[in-house]
């Protein structure tokens, strides 16, 4: 498909405008780590807020959730709701503590909460392994999405060509991001975003009311009725298959893998990007405020104009097989939008997936500099020094990542994989700040089972696939293994979960706690509170107190409120109006009972 002129000015305006923000911004990002990296300290809460927002806003995630919705319905993206719990936990019990830290990324942290030699190896490690291969793993699949994107939109089947095109645009974002450090990034993720929404929204509203959709009432009338549930049906098949799950399962997916599993962006206690900017936020106040605004704009503001394109692609396109659902977004985009808002919605994908690449650039270098670079290569660099040394690795990680991408052939089984491999740590995340018996062997044990128990899992995989007699393709092998319920996702997640739990609290009983003189400082610095005996602040600096019993109400009514938001926006949009009051009563009485309880327990002080 070829763009029109305005559709070309369109994209060159924006272009344009990242690279002149990433000069404005330069000044403060060269001063040392803290102004490249956390903006200098500095954001106001919905800088912050928005810039968590645009960057979970990636090209993938329109498809990702086109696809769960093609082959669940609706229900489908419980697999990403169920996080919500764990990031309005994220909110209420650690946006203040990660201020209150100090530290410039989330792995310092692990020197300041643990001491000795195995402190300095889980930090060395975690830096190499969180900022170089996880993060290339999660650029990895954003450059196959976004390549997938121009591929479908404009008929470009030559992966040079393809690739240089991505080549150059990462190349764009390498600039303006290194130029200007977090400042730049987030000032550019509040713009990108803008952008984004409102180019998907536009998409939805064409798609909708198109002729071959007529509107949503002929979008309901055209679909299958499962298709527009809210929650799946519960029934005896597993969750990956069908719209009908077992009650245990769908109980495992809210009530386990939000505290137990480490995903990027939704690190149970917090961590990476989202850390990140909540220790560049202002103060405590500003930090908290930035993350409750993230956790509604992730699950109310941006899902319902996917979703609408999803459901209408299952009409639209109902020759699409499992593995192409998610090309359903980028076919409604090819035919259904004329000339110069082609252009728009192209710029929505390109601000999406530049919001995410310059963040994972940024905050990959702020681990590998600060906690490898600085903590192991050269101590006593100067400030120019490790800054010259943060644009450079930026630029390595864009060169790495780019042939990473070469090798990844499914997103599903990367981010299967990411899960995998974080199954059981987020418990001892969010543990190491209230419990003062968690050590770094605890954190090690934690980080090291899920791979030990996933590399079995694969072998097992491996022998059943040996043993399976009337399998004589790839094919079958691969049908006959899936009907082995403990060697498949979400099943195994959930037997690594468990392991892992086993693991690290036995690891954590016998092995030595942490030293008086470590624990001592942390809770001096972060003054937690929580279960630790024996510790109280014996600094100077003081923190008002507050109420656990008033945060853990606030947690639980915000979680109420978004999610009511959330399915209230969708009774209204697609008609239901049967239990539109229902949920209409529930927004705004848990909205006044979180504000009742933030004002009593002094969270907003």
């Amino acid at each position: 498909m070829s763009l029109a002129l305005a559709d070309w000015l369109i994209i060159i305006a924006y272009l344009a405008l990242a690279l002149f923000i990433g000069i404005r911004f330069r000044g403060t990002a060269s001063k040392n780590l803290e102004g490249f990296f956390l903006g200098g300290r500095n954001l106001p809460w919905y800088i912050a807020g928005v810039s968590m927002v645009a960057t979970t806003f990636a090209a993938d995630t329109p498809l990702a959730v086109t696809e769960l919705v093609g082959e669940k319905g609706i229900a489908g993206n419980w697999l990403w709701w169920n996080f919500l719990m764990g990031g309005m936990l994220t909110t209420f019990f650690f946006a203040r503590l990660w201020r209150r830290s100090g530290v410039v990324t989330e792995v310092e942290l692990i020197e300041l909460r643990y001491g000795g030699k195995p402190a300095k190896f889980l930090r060395g490690f975690k830096a190499v392994y969180l900022g170089l291969i996880m993060n290339v793993l999660v650029m990895g699949w954003v450059n196959v999405a976004f390549i997938t994107i121009l591929k479908v939109f404009f008929g470009i089947d030559d992966t040079l060509t393809l690739f240089t095109i991505m080549g150059g645009i990462m190349l764009l974002t390498v600039i303006y991001s290194s130029l200007s450090g977090l400042l730049g990034v987030a000032m550019t993720d509040f713009i990108q975003f803008i952008i984004a929404i409102v180019g998907c929204i536009i998409l939805a509203v064409i798609v909708v009311n198109s002729d071959k959709i007529g509107g949503i009432d002929g979008l309901v009338e055209k679909l299958p009725a499962q298709s527009l549930d809210f929650f799946p049906s519960f029934g005896s098949e597993n969750i990956g298959s069908t719209l009908t799950v077992t009650i245990g399962s769908f109980f495992a997916y809210i009530a386990v893998m939000w505290w137990s599993s480490w995903y990027p962006g939704q690190e149970p206690g917090g961590g990476g990007y989202i850390a990140q900017r909540m220790m560049s936020a202002k103060n405590e106040k500003h930090s908290l405020l930035a993350t409750l605004f993230f956790q509604i704009g992730h699950y109310c503001l941006r899902p319902w104009p996917w979703i609408l394109v999803g459901l209408c692609a299952i009409v639209l396109y109902p020759e699409l097989g499992a593995d192409e659902k998610r090309f359903g977004f980028v076919y409604a985009m090819r035919d259904f939008l004329p000339a110069g808002l082609r252009g728009l919605l192209l710029v929505a994908f390109l601000a999406a997936y530049m919001s995410t690449i310059s963040t994972q650039l940024n905050w990959g270098a702020s681990y590998l500099v600060n906690d490898f670079y600085k903590r192991f290569i050269k101590p006593k660099a100067s400030d120019k020094n490790l800054v010259s040394a943060s644009r450079l690795t930026s630029v390595l990680l864009m060169i790495i990542s780019l042939i990473a991408t070469t090798y990844i052939t499914s997103i599903k089984s990367v981010w299967e994989f990411v899960m995998e491999a974080g199954a059981g740590l987020g418990l001892v995340l969010i543990l190491r700040w209230y419990w003062w018996r968690i050590n770094a062997w605890s954190e090690i044990a934690a980080t090291v089972t899920p791979f030990v128990v996933y590399g079995v899992l694969i072998l097992l995989r491996f022998i059943k696939g040996v043993e399976c007699t009337m399998c004589n393709t790839p094919e079958e092998v691969d049908a006959y293994l899936k009907t082995i319920p403990y060697l498949n996702f979400p099943n195994s997640f959930f037997i690594t979960v468990g392991i892992t739990t086993i693991v690290w609290l036995i690891v954590t009983l016998i092995t030595q706690p942490e030293s008086k003189a470590t624990l001592q400082n942390f809770y001096n610095r972060t003054q937690p509170g929580g279960f630790w005996r024996g510790f109280s602040n014996t600094s100077d600096t003081q923190y008002k107190k507050v109420n656990h019993g008033y945060l853990c109400l606030c947690w639980a009514m915000g979680v109420v409120f978004t999610y009511s938001i959330l399915f209230l926006t969708g009774k209204l949009l697609l008609h239901q109006w049967n239990e539109v009051l229902t949920f209409a009563i529930s927004a705004p009485a848990s909205l006044i009972i979180l504000l009742w309880a933030s004002r009593k327990g002094g969270v907003f002080q």
